[in-house]
Order: structure tokens, then sequence, then C-alpha cells
């Protein structure tokens, strides 16, 4: 058993999808959030920029005696994951290795398309990872660099016309490969999952690697004994089913940013489906 809090960072508001699906596999589980919203986004910086902020976010949180540690940003762990590990000793969840089996194991046609950042998709972790996998897959990807400002925007409604304008322009080529499988490469991007399926079609799988990495963390950590009291309250939940039983008790989660709470506060808020002001404050990781 382990009563410590579970440390998240995104380079902006994208990691609310990993903090959301942590509270649906493990609702017990108290959370600490880390969005660096005042230098989002990571995907455009060069390497030696990705890995000085995900190294500062990452001992911002160790600051809060953290058991483990969840990156939510494909861009950090594409760039800077060994940096990490090399630096922090504690439980670290990647967001690739997770969705890229879920991909995998999901294709019926064995084509699949990756969207994500500039530097996650100019990595090819997600390539290697599926290769690695199942070597005859036909793979095809598209680097999407607007999307994570549209989603900082608030602007993910499947009605947007700017956002249904730009995924349709990014997701042209891999609409036209026929791709069957979708994995967004980026946590920022399942908030824009309605716009995506309007274009790319309701037959085509959007892999959603915040749930993918979610799962794959709660199952972890129970497998470790480090589940707090809370989860393990008649061990609930032992597997991350999407729907817990109602009965779970609930941790709390606090929210830090690196700038204005405001908009943070309302996108958070409404995609959370509960008023989260009160439990974000803005910090300074000292750049």
């Amino acid at each position: 058993m382990d009563n410590r809090p579970i440390g998240v960072f995104d380079s902006g508001l994208g990691g609310l999808t990993m903090v959301k699906k942590l509270a649906e596999y493990l609702p017990g589980e108290d959370v600490i959030y880390l969005g660096d919203t005042g230098r989002v986004p990571y995907g455009s910086r060069s390497k030696e920029t990705i890995i000085k902020y995900a190294k500062q976010d990452a001992a911002f949180l160790m600051g809060h005696d953290i058991k483990a540690m969840v990156i939510a940003c494909n861009t950090v762990c594409s760039v800077a994951l060994d940096s990490l590990k090399e630096s922090f000793k504690t439980e670290i969840y990647e967001v690739i290795g997770a969705p890229a089996k879920a991909a995998a194991n999901i294709t019926k046609n064995g084509k699949i398309g990756i969207i994500g950042t500039v530097a996650t998709i100019k990595s090819g972790a997600y390539e290697a990872a599926l290769k690695k996998i199942n070597n005859d897959l036909e793979i095809y990807s598209t680097a999407c660099p607007l999307f994570v400002p549209l989603v900082e925007e608030g602007w993910i409604c499947a009605d947007d016309t700017t956002a249904l304008s730009a995924a349709s322009r990014y997701l042209s080529e891999l609409k036209s490969q026929n791709v069957d499988t979708l994995i967004l490469g980026c946590t920022h991007y399942p908030l824009l999952k309605d716009v995506l399926s309007e274009v790319m079609g309701k037959n085509v799988h959007l892999i959603d690697s915040s749930a993918e990495t979610a799962k794959q963390a709660a199952t972890d950590l129970k497998a470790k004994n480090l589940l707090n009291d809370k989860s393990l309250q008649g061990d609930k939940n032992p597997q991350g089913d999407k729907n817990p039983p109602s009965n779970q008790t609930t941790g709390t989660t606090k929210y830090y940013v690196t700038d204005s709470t405001t908009n943070f506060s309302t996108i958070a808020s409404k995609y959370l489906e509960q008023d989260v002001t009160t439990n974000v404050e803005q910090v300074n990781l000292d750049y």
C-alpha cells in the first residue's frame, strides 16, 4: 500500500484526458497535475528545449512526494523519456507503448494512421513501437501542429468550422490510404475526438493514448502493491474496468498551471464535468 499521490504532467490542457481516465480506472487515487500552459506547445520545440522543460516538470512533481509519474505528453515521451528515467527514480508511465499495442490488436486491414505533434511524428517512436509488435503493419503518420492550439482555445466541437477545416486538411492523406485505426498521438487530441470522428468516419477506430496508458498504469500499480488504502477498500476495479463500482472511494486532484488559471479552469471544469476552479493554482517553474 502507498498513500502518496500519482503525478501527471503535460504541456497544457491535454493531460486532462489522462486525469479523466485515471479517475475512471483508479478512482481512489489522489493526483497532482501540472500543465505547463505558459510554454505550450512543446511539439515545435528543439529536442534540447523539450528535455529541459520535461525535467523541470518532473522535478516539480517529485517535490510533491509522488509514488508514480505519468508523462501525459507524447512529445516528451518521444524525445525525453530516457533522460527522465535516468534523472528521476520513480515509477514512470509513457503514452506510446500501450496505445501502439492496442492499435496493433484492433486493426483489421493492417493499416494504421498516427497523428501527433511535429516532434512526435519526427521521432518515429510510434512507428518503432508498432513495427516491434508486427513488422507487416502499414503505417502512415501526419503531424497536426494546429490541433494543440485549437484545444487550448477550446475549439473542440464537431460543428466548429475552424477545427473541421484543419482536421479535413490534415487527415486527407490518411483517409486516402484507407486506414482503419488511428492513433491519437497527443493527449490533447481526444478532446477533438468528435471532430476527428466526423472527418475520418465512424468505421475508423480512434485509439486514445490516455485511456490505454491509464489502464496499463492501473494494472501495474496494483500488481506492485502501490495503490492507496482508498483504492484497496474491497479491492475494487482490479483490472481498470471502464465503469468502476459507484461505491468506490473518490480520490482528490490538485491542479497546477504555469500561466493564468482562468482558461484552464473553464475548459477543465467543462471537460471533467465538475468545478475545479478552487483546485487550480498558478506556479512558476523558475524558467
